[in-house]
């Protein structure tokens, strides 16, 4: 018989920390525990439409390992660059994991991701995004460590150096971002109530409501089966006609029920509420953008998450003297994509005409495929050196003759 392995085995194996002296750390002032907010924010449409948005275009970046050289900038094709760009952890692909983060980073404030090293070694063997119901910071012979609680009352200990932390609304807490409570619960009740409300005006559109005057002295034991009786017959899903019929004993008074319901432009202003929250708009919820609406998005939500996850990769993946010597990871995205054809056209024309884009870049941004020998850069002999300039005006450029020499023009 197989033997079942537990996902908390796979990831974090079976190996213990060794007991020792633990202690909260002493923050400057504010609580060093952080606990997840396990409302159900996520479950409205409004906001998993909006982080959705968010997640599935911050899962198109691209990392890069680079190694900055004497000013230069070389790429490495490195295994880090390999894990980040294809498969970070066994259990997820790049896409996927970028996503996760994006959609952490919005619902929580809080990201975070674990280093697995190789044992023996520092060197890196997958990054595991860590979704816990409490983190905690301890002291351990002077060294912050992080504890983390997860659902089904597990924990795991990890140095902080190890974890990628990337934060929102960074404010109160000395190290952790704050909670989406108190600011969202308000419209997102609102907007609940809101649509019960629309439900119940279009369920009591549906069926009769009124008064059955008795014209005759009945019992009361008598009145209330007769009223029972009529409500059974005509006041239930099952009179489809919407038609009563009473005899001459009895006389039905309709109550006309008229149910307030929010228009069109006030149900948009609380949505509105909560994109403007999640720093978006309905056009780039529902892909209706132009070009200058996802540049203004990219740049005020896409790039400054990518420039944080580019510091905070960077810094815990490396150990100070890798990055002394240059070592790097960037996010990049491709914003032409979503620019324009005629955009597109003149920025490949002056980019590769100055010799700062290569053929197959210029093909990428089409989603064309590359071309052999397409990585090489071109530049328009129309342009010059800038130091070489008054050199030209001046006539004092060697020229070359057919021989191979030069001269003095």
């Amino acid at each position: 018989m197989k033997e079942k392995r537990s996902l908390f085995k796979m990831i974090f194996g079976t190996s213990r920390q060794p007991p020792q002296q633990q202690t909260y750390m002493q923050m400057l002032n504010s609580s060093p525990n952080f606990y997840d907010f396990s409302g159900e924010s996520y479950d409205s449409d409004t906001v998993r439409a909006t982080v959705d948005a968010f997640a599935r275009n911050v899962g198109k970046l691209k990392a890069k390992h680079i190694r900055r050289v004497n000013g230069e900038v070389r790429n490495t094709n490195s295994e880090i660059e390999w894990l980040l760009q294809v498969r970070p952890n066994k259990f997820m692909n790049a896409y996927i994991f970028y996503y996760r983060l994006a959609t952490q980073y919005l619902m929580s404030n809080n990201v975070f991701v674990w280093i697995r090293r190789k044992p023996g070694s520092n060197d890196v063997e997958g990054y595991y995004p860590l979704v816990s119901s409490g983190v905690e910071l301890l002291d351990v012979a002077g060294e912050m460590v992080v504890r983390f609680r997860f659902y089904d009352g597990k924990e795991y200990l990890a140095p902080y150096e190890d974890i990628i932390h990337l934060r929102r609304f960074y404010f109160n807490n000395d190290m952790f971002g704050e909670s989406n409570r108190k600011a969202l619960t308000p419209i997102l009740n609102l907007i609940s109530v809101t649509n019960q409300g629309i439900a119940n005006a279009v369920k009591t559109s549906a069926f009769l409501r009124g008064i059955l005057k008795f014209t005759a002295m009945l019992k009361p034991e008598d009145m209330k089966k007769q009223t029972d009786k009529f409500a059974e017959d005509y006041l239930s899903a099952a009179n489809n006609g919407g038609i009563a019929a009473t005899d001459s004993k009895a006389e039905y008074q309709e109550l006309k029920s008229d149910p307030k319901m929010i228009d069109d432009r006030q149900m948009s202003a609380m949505e509105s509420k909560v994109h403007g929250y999640f720093g978006t708009n309905e056009k780039i919820v529902k892909s209706d953008y132009s070009e200058s609406d996802w540049g203004a998005y990219y740049e005020s939500m896409i790039e400054p998450f990518g420039l944080q996850m580019a510091l905070e990769f960077t810094t815990k993946t490396f150990s100070g003297r890798a990055q002394g010597h240059g070592n790097e990871i960037l996010f990049e995205s491709n914003r032409l994509q979503y620019a324009s054809n005629d955009t597109k056209v003149k920025i490949i024309e002056t980019l590769v005409d100055r010799g700062m884009m290569s053929i197959n870049q210029g093909l990428e941004v089409f989603n064309l495929p590359p071309i052999e020998n397409g990585d090489k850069r071109i530049m328009s002999l129309n342009f010059i050196d800038a130091e070489m300039a008054n050199d030209y005006q001046l006539g004092k450029v060697k020229s070359k003759t057919a021989g191979g020499g030069g001269e003095e023009k």
